[in-house]
């Protein structure tokens, strides 16, 4: 399970009973429940928990924040499905006013800091956690988060530090050898990354963070097939784990299988509607799948990218794929140029398909 699903379960599990226990001395004293607002609150967990009653369920959590909106593990509760929906800018939104009234719930921070990783937002994943993890050093589901946030920010060296420093407070913790493990990866030392993994499944050998981690060593190392078997045990432990069904079909897809990749990738929009990898590997799968008497894949590759470039227009990846797909497959190279100039405006000039779009370009003047 991924951290936020994690986060669902335990939300749920807080509004069942309450939730106040969560909050310590420090936190701010706040005015006793609203009873109705916290009736609202229980049934929309019971909603929740009913196939299909998820909508209704994050609208009676709305209707409770009219009533009470200091009542944060209803925003907590509504955080946390707001991005099981993909609304993760909705979803930053309720988490972070649920941790302002909630400053010491390690749940709350941990999945504020989730969805600020999943909008790509390390650096902010790891300013909320940082002085969080200050305050409360043995709160390791927030330090382990903390790692994965500075290793994404590029701040290995102290993502190791953390790492370790929860691994002096449980030693063994299959989840901080694998981020271990990732940093080392990070940092090119593959071996040490091999060690550490092969630690982590002795210590747990169902545990799916370690086997997406030990897919990714095997990547690295160039294998490919030993990479797919972990990413599909981890996908089998945990079918909310979509990291694992993304590395899957990122090594179907470099593998030429298309159809399958197109699966693995809609199965992480299933669960993470709006993952722009993933819709960035499922165009790219289904574009392989196109053919010029079979443009639908071409059409939905389209449609895929242009819906990725309407919430990040700057995304480099969107970019040069549409104009490849204009002006390659769907014939339109007027639409390409456009898109070709769009990206050359912000790629780095380090950018490996710079001379590509700089190519397409001059041959539209």
């Amino acid at each position: 399970m991924t951290r936020l699903g994690a986060a669902v379960a335990v939300a749920l599990l807080l509004a069942a009973c309450g939730g106040g226990g969560r909050q310590e001395a420090k936190a701010p004293v706040l005015p006793p429940a609203n009873p109705e607002a916290a009736s609202k609150m229980a049934r929309a967990v019971a909603t929740a928990k009913d196939a299909g009653g998820r909508k209704r369920a994050i609208e009676l959590l709305r209707q409770a924040l009219k009533l009470d909106p200091n009542l944060w593990e209803a925003r907590y509760n509504l955080g946390v499905l707001l991005a099981e929906e993909g609304e993760v800018n909705d979803a930053e939104k309720e988490l972070a006013a649920a941790f302002e009234l909630a400053p010491n719930a390690e749940d709350v921070v941990v999945a504020l800091a989730e969805v600020r990783r999943r909008r790509g937002d390390a650096k902010g994943s790891a300013a909320a956690l940082e002085p969080f993890v200050k305050q409360h050093p043995k709160a390791v589901s927030a330090r382990i988060a903390l790692v994965s946030a500075l290793r994404e920010s590029g701040n290995v060296d102290a993502a190791i530090e953390h790492a370790r420093e929860v691994l002096v407070r449980r030693p063994s913790d299959p989840n901080a050898l694998a981020e271990l493990a990732m940093s080392h990866l990070t940092r090119g030392e593959t071996d040490t990354a091999d060690l550490l993994v092969k630690e982590a499944l002795k210590a747990d050998p169902n545990n799916a963070i370690a086997e997406r981690t030990a897919g990714l060593v095997a990547l690295k190392r160039g294998d490919d097939a030993v990479a797919f078997q972990h990413f599909a045990k981890a996908s089998s432990l945990d079918p909310k784990d979509t990291t694992a069904r993304l590395n899957t079909g990122t090594v179907l897809l470099q593998a030429g299988v298309y159809d399958k990749a197109v699966e693995e990738f809609r199965g992480v929009l299933a669960v993470k509607p709006g993952d722009t990898p993933a819709e960035l590997g499922l165009a790219a799968a289904l574009r392989g799948l196109g053919a010029r008497d079979k443009p639908g894949p071409y059409q939905e590759a389209e449609r895929v990218l242009k819906a990725v470039l309407a919430r990040e227009p700057k995304n480099l990846n969107a970019l040069f794929n549409l104009a490849v797909l204009y002006a390659h497959f769907l014939a339109k190279p007027g639409e390409a140029k456009p898109l070709f100039e769009r990206f050359l405006g912000v790629a780095p000039a380090s950018h490996p398909a710079r001379a590509e779009a700089q190519k397409m370009v001059a041959a539209q003047k």
